[in-house]
This record gives structure tokens, sequence and C-alpha cells, in this order.
């Protein structure tokens, strides 16, 4: 009896501790649009930036992602990963357009949020206060979990 007793509380903490490394994932609505598991990465200290994640759907007309803040960056940049030959390059873009009744998806590899100048280390398991404004829909406040660096599609490299 006792080892069975000991086999469950090492598997409930084993459990426990995958789980602590990737907060739960948050959801916002303004407008028409809704915010969907939005999330960032952990960073070390000195990293002084780290990307934003999420998915924006667009039940309404044509939106455009104008900007993001945070008081956890000096500046948050809307950018765009692509190819261009072999190389893949990174930029930032003026806004990042949402279609009418589809979604834009902000992801590794793809359209991001750029949180630069992080004013502290990011944690994983806190969350982060992000404003983001529409042109159409307006400003939302949506909370980015910290995710454990690595988590959901490996770290960005910048």
């Amino acid at each position: 009896m006792k080892s069975n007793t000991l086999l469950k509380a090492l598997l409930v903490s084993v459990i426990g501790f995958g789980v602590a490394g990737l907060a739960q994932a948050q959801n916002a609505k303004v407008g028409p649009l809704q915010i969907e598991n939005a999330y960032t990465r952990a960073t070390v200290p000195g990293q002084m930036a780290a990307g934003g994640f999420m998915k924006v759907e667009n039940k309404g007309v044509v939106d455009l992602l104008v900007s993001a803040s945070s008081p956890a960056a000096g500046e948050v940049q809307l950018h765009e990963m692509a190819m261009e030959g072999n190389v893949m390059k990174m930029r930032q873009v003026k806004d990042i357009p949402v279609p009418a009744g589809g979604a834009v998806e902000l992801k590794p590899g793809g359209m991001h949020l750029m949180f630069m100048n992080i004013k502290a280390p990011l944690v994983a398991g806190e969350t982060i206060p992000v404003k983001l404004k529409f042109a159409k829909a307006g400003e939302v406040e949506v909370k980015f979990p910290v995710n454990a660096m690595g988590a959901q599609g490996g770290a960005m490299k910048h």
C-alpha cells in the first residue's frame, strides 16, 4: 500500500511540473474580433526581445491591427518573417490585416508581435498585459501568459 501511495504522489508531482511550464492561453473580445491563444515565452536575463503570438478571428468587416503596447517592454512592434530568396528575413510592418469573416494567426516564423527592450525577464507561469489597437474595433487589453522557453513551437531566434 505504501509504495502505491508514493507512486501516486510522484505521478501527481511529475504531471504538475510538466503543466507548470505552460501557462494557460488567454482570450479576449473587442467588437467583432476574438483574440485567442495569446502567449509569449520566458526570457533569460539580458535578453531584450521576445515574440508575442495569438490568433485573431474576425466576424465583421476587414480590420487592421495597427499597434500594440505593454508595460513589460519599452516598445512593441508588429513584425513579419518571410523568405526572400533562400534567406528568412524579419521586418517591422505598419499593420497586420485581419480579413473579414476570417482570421489571422500570429505565430513563430510568420506575423508576430515583437516585445523590444524588455524591462525585466519574462518568467514562465506569469502573464504580461498587452494592449492591442485595431483600426475599426478599437483597443483591448489581453493577458499574455509567459510559457516556458521552447513551449509551443520552440524558441524564436532574433
